[in-house]
């Protein structure tokens, strides 16, 4: 076999699902796209909980830009609990601009106000999902709460991604794996 300079890619481009008995509120039932995984540490974005009642128009008005019918009933999304008052899009990779991080062939993530421009004038990725706040971890942190059965990772796909049924979200990405919810329970079996 071939030596390879590339580094290991962890778990960027796949799914964080926290287990049924996570108990830190701010993740329960969450589903975590991860962004970026390496040795130095990991952040993602959760994708299956809304930012408040805040929209993609309440954004532009607070960002002075010109609001349009384009994302108008655009949600935003909790993205997790570090820096809430940033702002990221994660999107389609058919836009790809200065500053777009590509996380795979399919999945990019972009942090600048020239993308909300292009979503609200319809020049925008044809697939987004606009976050405030993210989650991250330190060196080795990600890796110890996953030896300690506190998440699961999925393969990720763009319907589970981008798609905007939040509420059955957590349960059809842990159906991925081939088992039910009351199979990772820590209730379960007990009468």
């Amino acid at each position: 076999m071939p030596y390879s300079s590339k580094p290991p890619e962890y778990l960027t481009g796949q799914l964080l699902v926290a287990m049924p008995t996570m108990t830190d509120p701010r993740f329960q039932r969450t589903v975590i796209y991860i962004c970026a995984h390496n040795a130095d540490g990991a952040m993602g974005l959760v994708i299956n909980k809304l930012f408040g009642s805040i929209t993609f128009n309440d954004l532009l008005e607070q960002l002075g830009i010109e609001q349009s019918a384009a994302g108008e009933n655009m949600p935003v999304h909790y993205g997790g609990p570090v820096e809430s008052g940033r702002g990221f899009v994660l999107h389609s990779t058919d836009y790809v601009r200065d500053g777009t991080l590509l996380v795979d062939d399919e999945v990019a993530l972009t942090a600048t106000i020239d993308i909300l421009r292009a979503i609200s004038e319809n020049r925008g990725p044809r697939q987004t999902l606009l976050l405030l706040g993210y989650a991250g971890w330190g060196a080795g942190q990600l890796d110890a709460e996953m030896q300690a059965n506190g998440w699961l990772n999925v393969p990720c796909d763009d319907t589970l991604l981008f798609d905007r049924d939040l509420d059955t979200k957590w349960e059809r990405a842990i159906a991925k794996l081939g088992v039910s919810v009351s199979m990772l329970s820590g209730e379960a079996g007990h009468a």
